[in-house]
């Protein structure tokens, strides 16, 4: 399936490879790393925050948080180069966060560390990767950014003391996040993609690091071994950089590709590019199922605004080809039954392949945001013996979200052979996953979402970011036909 050029950028071999679920471990595992680096350390990322704990616990005599640790490692490490990337437009928010602005002022003297804000996209773009190399040597590449309301452990307790923002204090929901961490030539990639962008952003060229040095925090069980990956990407046109759209190609890639099931984790599901290819699959008989674990509700009052009509008016599509009932959208909650926020972006079909990385089931990850994905396909010859590592993520992320042991998950998929037979005989009260039934947008949501201003497909041109309102029609179309040939085959 993998085809660098078109539905991935590379595909590179990792000795190594980790998922990594919910940022409390993530948090540690990055600042073991850190602490061991020896030449180069390159943080990419949508948002910073130096003041949120990376480990609260931390006893080894460097800080816990983020920004006292990177100060550290420039005092006691100088010949560690530290370079920082962060997107433009969420600068203004540094002003509101106490000591940040200080630390920056304080960075800007500092030879060794190196902050730079990335504005090389259009207008109404962002960049979304959240990428960490250490001596292209280990790189960490998901959805987790390294900044406030993203700490949570994987019990997603209804109150827990490390869920509270820097500064003010304040309580924020349960997160549920995710990124995968790799060694070997899969991680020396990431490093030339991110030194890439680096350019890209105004930066001068950064040396490739070398060395011999091993920064695989010991506590880190590797999920897989010896495995290749391949590394797909998005970025949108702007200027003479040439826009990028493997991950889109590389998600219907993998709708189409599905035999019994595709389950996904996303922030949103809003893309009409992959519910037309989903429609299409429904509309089979005896095709696969689709389970999407979504939020409730979208971050903030203007996402929510746009992407929660934009599910509604999908959803309504997909029901009418549904005949079988194969389509499911899922919200987890906690014990106390409030709702989990789900950022993490993962994928995984047949438990043959699995995707981490920062590309949202939307349309802006498709062709205009900066994105950057990993995904391991476990019927590649040199990866064998990968499924039965997807078959235990997969059975472990149900089991977190359906608070129940992964074995358990693992008979029940065995005696049902389907997954939304397997969520609907487990789940039940306290923590679990809660069908999601849309709300139907009133006439000015309807008219936004398929105005798609706030989340348009592409980059028109170098200045502005472009909406292509025909996707919603041509997904009515689309689902108009997958209807007409279900009732052929039916008849």
């Amino acid at each position: 399936m993998l085809d660098p050029g078109r539905n991935c950028w590379r595909v590179e071999r990792a000795h190594r490879a980790a998922v990594v679920v919910d940022a409390a471990d993530y948090f540690r595992l990055a600042r073991r790393a850190m602490l061991e680096a020896k030449s180069q350390i390159l943080l990419v990322g949508w948002d910073f925050d130096t003041r949120i704990f990376l480990d609260a616990e931390a006893d080894d005599g460097a800080p816990g948080k983020l920004g006292p640790l990177l100060s550290w490692l420039a005092k006691h490490r100088p010949e560690v180069s530290i370079n920082i990337l962060k997107w433009d437009l969420g600068a203004p928010k540094l002003l509101g966060r106490g000591t940040t602005v200080l630390r920056l002022i304080r960075w800007a003297i500092s030879k060794p560390i190196t902050f730079k804000l990335d504005g090389a996209h259009a207008f109404g773009a962002s960049h979304h990767q959240k990428i960490v190399i250490v001596d292209d040597k280990l790189a960490f590449c998901g959805g987790i950014d390294m900044t406030a309301s993203r700490w949570d452990t994987r019990a997603h307790r209804d109150k827990d003391e490390g869920r509270r923002r820097p500064t003010t204090g304040r309580r924020y929901q349960p997160w549920h996040d995710a990124t995968m961490a790799v060694d070997g030539d899969a991680a020396r990639a990431l490093g030339e993609l991110a030194r890439e962008r680096w350019v890209i952003a105004g930066g001068a060229p950064l040396p490739a690091p070398e060395g011999t040095n091993d920064p695989w925090p010991a506590e880190l069980q590797p999920t897989f071994h010896e495995v290749d990956v391949a590394i797909a990407r998005t970025r949108g046109a702007h200027k003479d950089v040439a826009e990028l759209r493997e991950n889109e190609a590389l998600f219907l890639d993998m709708v189409r590709r599905a035999k019994k099931f595709m389950y996904a984790e996303s922030q949103f599901f809003a893309s009409r590019v992959i519910a037309k290819a989903m429609a299409e699959r429904l509309a089979e008989p005896d095709g696969p199922e689709f389970v999407i674990v979504n939020p409730r509700l979208a971050d903030g009052w203007m996402y929510d605004e746009v992407m929660s009509p934009a599910r509604a008016e999908i959803m309504t599509q997909l029901a009418k080809v549904d005949h079988e009932r194969r389509f499911r959208v899922y919200t987890p909650v906690t014990p106390g039954g409030s709702d989990i926020y789900v950022h993490s972006k993962i994928t995984i079909v047949d438990d043959e392949l699995v995707r981490v990385g920062s590309a949202n089931l939307n349309n802006r990850s498709m062709g205009l945001d900066t994105e950057c994905d990993l995904l391991i396909d476990s019927t590649e010859p040199q990866n064998a013996g990968a499924g039965a590592e997807i078959a235990a993520l997969r059975n472990d992320l149900l089991a977190e979200h359906l608070d129940v042991q992964a074995d358990e998950v693992a008979r029940e998929f065995a005696s049902t052979r389907s997954l939304i037979g397997t969520i609907e005989a487990l789940r039940g009260g306290g923590r679990s996953l809660v069908p999601f039934y849309a709300d139907q947008p009133n006439l000015a949501e309807r008219a936004l979402a398929r105005s798609e201003l706030m989340d348009p497909e592409a980059a028109g041109g170098s200045r502005v970011a472009t909406p292509r309102p025909g996707l919603l029609s041509g997904l009515r179309s689309a689902v108009a036909r997958a209807r007409t040939w279900s009732r052929s085959r039916r008849v």
